[in-house]
């Protein structure tokens, strides 16, 4: 049986070394053509990078579910599975 995408990208983020960064899990970069880099303020649409990985987690099944407001977030979201959003949070919460 072969491992799925979000399968791998778990065990990638997983695996990578404490000292440096892993490639981004499938679809996590696609966050930086909204969102701006972590000390960027006063931004339409606030950075992500160094968030708690289960403060990005609640965000995205909040938009799932359409009990956070949204413009495009809750589209963007039903889009991925919970384990694409638990690997994309951890990257993200470990990004700089």
């Amino acid at each position: 049986m072969r491992p799925s995408r979000a399968s791998l990208a778990l065990l990638l983020v997983a695996a990578a070394p404490a000292s440096g960064m892993a490639a981004a899990p499938p679809g996590a970069s696609s966050c930086s053509g909204c969102h701006p880099p972590a000390g960027v303020r006063n931004a339409p649409v606030p950075a992500l990078n160094g968030r708690p990985a289960g403060e990005i987690v609640s965000s995205m099944k909040a938009f799932q579910e359409g009990t956070k407001p949204a413009t495009v977030m809750d589209r963007i979201a039903k889009g991925f599975s919970d384990e694409e959003i638990a690997a994309i949070a951890a990257w993200l919460s470990r990004t700089p």
